[in-house]
């Protein structure tokens, strides 16, 4: 057992506890999110000694050298002195400009900054309340419209943060917006090569921007998306991206439905398999996977052994059960 001490008050940390753990059981005030070491809302300093190596995965080697942590994936290994993050050194105030319904349970949030909020298509920020709630939500649109993030927001049951997103807030309210992370977004090489999005749910929202980002860099390759829900009703920007495909030949859309209705149009079956029969053959194709994590996983395997290269394959499991 090792003592943290946070403004000289000591806690306990007790074996095969994180330093978030002990916080939380402490009711210590401290935002997080995904437990994972993910969105990094966690973040707090260990201005004395060095935290453990591993709690400092994918930190940028600023905060590192400072100490900077993630409590969820800290294990102490000796007595730390923490120092609580202050929260406005990592997030910047945005306006929401537009709230509206894109589908029965997906709504279009969009913020905007004075200033403009460097990204690229794909990644994902936190999004924070004033009571240090904070939930991560992937960008939808593209770095040309720097000025502005989009969101696609799904009502999920029991969800309080998104409930507070359909229902609450509105246009002209504030907001904090983190600098963006991840690594799941399109870059501007081999634009010959085949690009294969595959999303469920909102995991259209990175794939939209990534889809637009390929297509404003003039990617020659052929791109192929497919889009999977149960119910045609969960699907939405179909009508746009419909006319996308019409407007550029090398660009393939494909909605999907695994329930028993489907219209004319719409392939029937899963996603992952509709996608994989189409394309059984993946031997130098990019490949970004967005949605629920059970079918992000297992098509991470499935593209690699249809001969996709890890190096390519870039993956956004959605954390459904914490918004």
């Amino acid at each position: 057992m090792f003592t943290l001490t946070i403004d000289e008050n000591s806690y306990t940390c007790q074996p095969g506890e994180t330093v978030l753990d002990t916080l939380l059981r402490e009711n210590i005030n401290l935002s997080y999110a995904c437990k994972k070491g993910t969105c990094h809302s966690c973040m707090v300093r260990s201005p004395d000694v060095m935290p453990p190596q591993t709690s400092q995965t994918g930190l940028k080697n600023t905060l590192k050298t400072q100490h900077y942590f993630l409590a969820c994936q800290c294990y102490p290994e000796q007595d730390m002195c923490i120092k609580l993050s202050d929260q406005s050194d990592f997030y910047r105030m945005g306006t929401v400009i537009d709230n509206k319904l894109l589908n029965r349970n997906t709504i279009l949030l969009v913020i905007a900054f004075e200033d403009a909020f460097e990204f690229k298509a794909g990644q994902f920020i936190n999004l924070q309340r004033n009571d240090g709630m904070t939930r991560s939500y992937s960008i939808a649109n593209i770095p040309q419209q720097s000025n502005t993030l989009e969101f696609h927001i799904r009502r999920l049951p029991d969800g309080k943060f998104s409930a507070w997103l359909h229902d609450e807030i509105s246009i002209g309210d504030s907001i904090a917006v983190s600098e963006p992370r991840g690594h799941c977004f399109y870059l501007p090489e081999r634009r010959e090569q085949g690009l294969l999005l595959v999303g469920t749910g909102t995991g259209l929202a990175p794939l939209a921007g990534i889809l637009t980002d390929a297509l404003a860099h003039g990617h020659t390759g052929p791109i192929h998306l497919f889009h999977g829900s149960r119910d045609v009703e969960d699907l939405y920007r179909i009508d746009e991206m419909r006319q996308l495909a019409k407007q550029h030949l090398n660009f393939h859309y494909i909605p999907c439905l695994s329930g028993k209705q489907a219209p004319e149009g719409f392939a029937v079956g899963r996603v992952n398999e509709i996608a994989l029969s189409r394309l059984p053959d993946l031997k130098s194709w990019r490949v970004f996977l967005c949605g629920h994590p059970d079918m992000v996983n297992q098509m991470k395997k499935q593209v690699f052994l249809k001969g996709a290269s890890m190096a390519d394959i870039y993956a956004d499991a959605f954390l459904i059960t914490l918004h």
